[in-house]
């Protein structure tokens, strides 16, 4: 879209977002990687409302599906990006000594995954009205919530999938894998698609004018963040995990 008609809102609550899982990535790597312990404590106290953080950035993402021209070329793009931030973890991982950097299915697989889908089930969705879309959404994000725990459904309206599901990690995109399974940023298709279509169904909004606040830049860092989520997330765990280890080296 023109620039003079950019939503910078979205920008600013997406760096948000962003820095609120560097944040995240960093508590971890200090506690569970090097083992300090104030990492720990403060993964600890951060990690109820990471979830919350991370539903943000995919419905955001979800919503800007609506303002792509081309969300097939999107999509395909950041799988390729995607691929490549698994082998190099896995290299880093596996041959360079940073344990626990390895990304098997993170948050870039699952974008991809969506924008590709979106892309193949546009012209469907479209055709759903917007009120009615998030509601399926929704229902149906509670419905695959618990997929990892091996169960579907809601209440008393559970039904137990076959162990067999969870004896490979084949099915780790979908949300089932074995007990052995890691990835240092694991975000599967189940339940977060339902999330990432929720956010396209919101952005009908997006083909209206909104508010005026929402296209001026209130906090210009967070702005630039958003502008370059993609750039922050790719290099900031290998510069995290420099910094740790730097830090570790002098205070231990």
């Amino acid at each position: 879209m023109a620039r003079s008609n950019r939503i910078h809102l979205l920008d600013e609550i997406r760096g948000f977002m962003i820095i609120c899982m560097v944040l995240f990535h960093a508590f971890y790597t200090m506690g569970y990687i090097f083992g300090m312990d104030i990492g720990i404590t403060l993964l600890n106290f951060f990690a109820p409302a990471e979830p919350f953080f991370a539903a943000g950035f995919i419905l955001i993402s979800g919503y800007c599906s609506r303002l792509s021209h081309s969300n097939l070329k999107r999509g395909g793009r950041l799988l390729l990006i995607a691929l490549l931030l698994t082998l190099v973890t896995y290299l880093l991982d596996r041959y360079c000594g940073m344990e626990g950097t390895l990304i098997c299915f993170g948050i870039l697989h699952l974008l991809s995954i969506c924008m590709l889908l979106y892309a193949l089930c546009e012209r469907f969705i479209s055709r759903i009205n917007a009120f009615i879309g998030v509601i399926i959404c929704i229902l149906l994000f509670a419905f695959t919530f618990n997929i990892d725990k091996g169960m579907l459904g809601f209440g008393v309206y559970t039904v137990t999938l076959p162990a067999a599901l969870q004896s490979t990690d084949w099915l780790a995109p979908l949300g089932l894998h074995s007990a052995s399974f890691y990835s240092a940023d694991y975000f599967p298709i189940l339940p977060w698609l339902f999330v990432f279509f929720a956010g396209s169904f919101l952005g009908v909004s997006a083909n209206r004018r909104l508010p005026k606040f929402c296209y001026n830049q209130h906090i210009r860092p967070l702005a630039y963040c958003g502008r370059h989520t993609l750039i922050i997330y790719i290099i900031h765990q290998p510069v995290i995990y420099g910094l740790v280890w730097l830090l570790h080296q002098i205070f231990s």
